[in-house]
């Protein structure tokens, strides 16, 4: 009967854990060191330097090897930067799969003092186009309908860029 107790009271703790989103395994709480691009920051995460890819967005290039600053990519870079300054506080939640093929952690990504969940909020202001990556969908269509409307709205890239340069 104990045994049974203590295993119930484990799978509670651990369904607990996973956090509002409902996705096992998240990394946990973080402070940012510094931003590398629109979608790619690093964050100091349990003593150690992690490089994080947000989930669900691309946003224009601007720091890729022997590939041209991309239309609107310095703008999302400093958006990004405007939003989680060195020391910010972050909570990260990752999707199906924790890392990708150049071993950054992928995540979606908010703000500790205020919740702003920031890979969201790229999308809504036209700064970054919807990416969905199959397994790691669970966010997918929120922000491909935040996309979507500032597309309609012309809002950052969307409004400032060819649009047939790189389709969504």
């Amino acid at each position: 009967m104990g045994r049974c107790l203590l295993c119930c009271a484990l799978a509670l703790l651990l369904s607990a854990c996973a956090g509002s989103s409902g996705q096992a395994g998240a990394p946990g709480d973080a402070a940012v060191v510094r931003v590398v691009d629109g979608d790619t920051v690093v964050v100091r995460l349990g003593g150690t330097e992690e490089t994080v890819r947000l989930i669900g967005i691309d946003t224009p290039e601007t720091v890729k090897p022997a590939a041209p600053v991309e239309c609107y990519g310095p703008e999302a870079s400093a958006h990004l930067k405007t939003l989680l300054p060195p020391g910010t506080a972050v909570h990260l939640a990752r999707d199906t799969e924790a890392r990708d093929h150049f071993g950054r952690l992928l995540v979606y990504l908010r703000r500790a003092g205020d919740d702003l969940f920031v890979n969201l909020d790229l999308a809504q202001r036209g700064l970054a186009r919807p990416l969905d990556i199959s397994p790691n969908s669970a966010r997918a269509a929120q922000i491909s309908a935040a996309a979507s409307q500032a597309r309609a709205a012309g809002l950052g890239l969307w409004g400032a860029c060819e649009p047939t340069a790189r389709p969504p």
